[in-house]
């Protein structure tokens, strides 16, 4: 459930007035959508009636249990792995780990340098202190290949990366 959040708040009316004062708020470059629960959440349901929260939670797992085994899509895969096992095939081969372009990727103070030779040290200080702002550089004692480098301020890591 990337992307999603859910909050509870004590009243209907607490809730309302923050959705009104949040919503469209930009978040990651993106206006936020908010929207009131289709059903309540366990703790709402635990707070305003205890008794029926364990009644709540199994009438909830119980489309859950149904489509686990009935799923059509599941059902096919699992045949497929079944049949593979049974001749003994070789698994398919893992997909490269694909990385997103840096262009994709929104401002970050923080730089990520990764493939770096193990023999670089303090020289890497030395290289981006020429650039305004700089904050720290971090090596990674047990990963000698990684490193980060920290601003001040999205604009001077920018200004950083692109020289």
């Amino acid at each position: 459930m990337r992307g999603q959040a859910f909050v509870s708040f004590e009243s209907a009316d607490i809730a309302l007035k923050a959705m009104k004062e949040v919503r469209g708020f930009p978040l990651y470059s993106k206006p936020m959508q908010i929207s009131f629960a289709r059903t309540r959440s366990d703790a709402v349901v635990k707070k305003l009636d205890e008794g029926h929260c364990e009644e709540h939670k199994a009438q909830r797992e119980e489309p859950k249990k149904k489509t686990r085994y009935t799923n059509p899509l599941k059902q096919k895969f699992k045949a497929k792995r079944m049949a593979s096992e049974i001749t003994m095939a070789a698994p398919a081969p893992k997909q490269p780990n694909i990385q997103m372009p840096d262009e994709y990727l929104p401002p970050n103070k923080i730089l990520f340098l990764q493939n770096l030779p193990e023999t670089v040290t303090k020289e890497l200080t030395t290289l981006f202190s020429q650039y305004p702002n700089l904050y720290e550089v971090r090596l990674i004692p047990t990963k000698k290949d990684i490193a980060f480098v920290e601003y001040m301020d999205e604009a001077s890591s920018t200004a950083a990366k692109v020289s």
